[in-house]
């Protein structure tokens, strides 16, 4: 029986231990093997960013009805910013329409009528458009900042601070939304301005709740307990891990506070409490039209109604597909 040998170069080898430092990922969703990272020089984690968001794309287009809202939703913007600029009426002076027939049926030249001032029913759809998106889109982009932030805070911070924020927002969804709105409005004025605060400054209550229900959840997985003990800062945490993660919910309440937002600026110009003449918005134009349809006057109330549906049920199917695309269980690893 012979004693095994080893040579000496096979026993060097065999001892080498590899020291490089262990790597954690403390982001979900994203690797960092060595191998994943790319040559060295190579920018890996903007190659799966771009792979990432490549991703988030396919998922959207999958949604044909999203698609189609979103192609209607840029044609009917840009419309209403275009045609009041290149239409041959006049959509802000009264004296313009003297000679005009109030209350005109569709012709060739005014494809869908006048209404009962004799404003061009098209020209003042698209006139009222532009209002109406403006403030809808300025007004749900304060909710959906000022929930976004209060409701990470609220939600992660936890304890008496979450009790406290929480009672302050029960307190004010104890309050009937829309009848504040009118009181507020009654109170102060109809600028443009104070219906875009007033609206967007107090949409944001129920939004907060759901932020905060992703930030109490996401501060007890295992990547967030991992950063705090690693030494890591609550806004670091919040930053990092918090809002990357709740960003399907962020976008999803994004765009419905923005339909929110047109629908709540329409009520209260169908009750006579819009935007103030000569300017006007969706809701004014419906309340005026209502009051004709039972003379037969169809032209001042279908189009419209028809363009202001599309437009709110349009926004809702966009943020159908993008909470879909953001949502990392659809995205491949």
């Amino acid at each position: 029986m012979t004693d095994a040998t080893v040579s000496p170069e096979f026993a060097s080898k065999a001892m080498v231990v590899d020291d490089s430092p262990l790597k954690f990922d403390l982001h979900p969703g994203v690797a960092t093997s060595s191998t994943s990272a790319g040559p060295p020089g190579g920018d890996g984690g903007s190659d799966q960013i771009v792979t990432m968001w490549k991703q988030r794309l396919r998922i959207f287009s999958h949604n044909k009805l999203a698609l189609a809202s979103v192609a209607y939703l840029v044609l009917m913007t840009a419309a209403c910013f275009i045609v009041p600029l290149v239409h041959p009426t006049n959509q802000t002076n009264q004296a313009a329409t003297f000679g005009t027939r109030w209350n005109a049926p569709p012709s060739w030249h005014h494809w869908l009528g006048t209404d009962s001032s004799g404003f061009d029913e098209m020209g003042r759809i698209f006139y009222g458009g532009e209002y109406s998106l403006i403030l809808g889109f300025l007004a749900g982009t304060i909710t959906i900042l000022v929930g976004t932030v209060y409701g990470m805070i609220s939600g992660f911070f936890g304890g008496i601070t979450d009790t406290i924020m929480m009672r302050i927002i029960d307190a004010f969804l104890s309050i009937p939304y829309f009848f504040l709105l009118i009181t507020l409005i009654t109170i102060f004025n109809r600028s443009t301005v104070f219906l875009i605060c007033i609206i967007g400054f107090t949409l944001w209550w129920p939004n907060s709740r759901i932020i905060r229900g992703d930030a109490l959840l996401i501060r007890q997985l295992e990547y967030s307990q991992a950063a705090t003990s690693m030494g890591g800062g609550k806004l670091h945490i919040i930053r990092r891990h918090v809002f990357p993660n709740s960003i399907s919910n962020i976008v999803t309440v994004a765009t419905f506070s923005v339909a929110d937002a047109i629908l709540f600026l329409s009520a209260l110009g169908f009750l006579g409490l819009g935007i103030q003449t000569p300017q006007t918005d969706w809701g004014t134009m419906l309340q005026l039209g209502t009051s004709q349809i039972q003379n037969g006057f169809w032209w001042e109330i279908y189009p419209l109604a028809a363009v202001f549906i599309l437009v709110v049920v349009s926004i809702n199917y966009i943020g159908d597909a993008l909470r879909d695309a953001f949502e990392v269980r659809l995205i491949e690893r």
